[in-house]
């Protein structure tokens, strides 16, 4: 692999869907293997960003605190446009928060982060399985994650992995579905979306959907 080619440069960013996703495998791939650079975390970075940010991707994940985007993709101060809910539930401030990073940022690339031993997909799994709500908002929670439990059931008993990445794939199809803007800007290719799962132990992030990305 050419490392340079794959590593955003200070002072630039990836302008493509194809180009942000590589230069976010490259960095979990230094993750994983113990070699992070720690990029854009110094005074001089601080200083060229305070007044302007340009992300050049947004990262839709779980809230769990094993689960930081930054850290796994190896990336640094105004490079990513984090947005955070337990399990990567969407609702209007979600979009709200999307369609800025898309509209206003322009910004090329949605990653949808989902990881293993998903404390809401569990939840789920639990209510579908004994017809037990939580109570309090824990509810809307796992109300929301509900259809894909049920989506990834339908074919037959399906295990906690695919679960958890059927619900990254629907989540992924929800935004799209959900807001206009998301959905042309991916039809006129300016956007992507990314579904992953991330492996605690491991350290890998996997791909199990993709949407509007093509070879640059």
């Amino acid at each position: 692999m050419d490392v340079d080619r794959h590593r955003a440069q200070p002072g630039t960013r990836p302008t493509t869907p194809t180009a942000a996703w590589a230069v976010l495998s490259a960095g979990n791939a230094r993750f994983m293997a113990g070699e992070r650079e720690h990029p854009n975390q110094d005074v001089a970075i601080r200083h060229r960003i305070a007044h302007k940010q340009q992300p050049f991707a947004i990262f839709f994940g779980c809230a769990d605190s094993r689960v930081a985007a930054e850290i796994i993709f190896d990336q640094g101060l105004g490079d990513l446009f984090v947005v955070r809910t337990a399990g990567h539930v969407v609702d209007s401030s979600v979009l709200g928060s999307m369609e800025f990073g898309v509209g206003v940022l322009g910004i090329p690339l949605i990653v949808v982060l989902g990881h293993d031993s998903c404390g809401a997909v569990n939840a789920a799994v639990d209510a579908v399985t004994s017809g037990d709500m939580p109570g309090g908002f824990i509810r809307d929670i796992v109300e929301r994650v509900t259809p894909s439990v049920l989506a990834a059931s339908k074919h037959g008993d399906a295990g906690i992995d695919e679960i958890e990445a059927e619900h990254v794939r629907q989540t992924a199809r929800l935004l799209a579905e959900r807001s206009h803007l998301i959905a042309d800007h991916l039809a006129t290719g300016r956007l992507g979306i990314v579904g992953a799962t991330y492996r605690l132990r491991d350290g890998e992030a996997i791909v199990v959907s993709s949407l509007g990305l093509r070879a640059d």
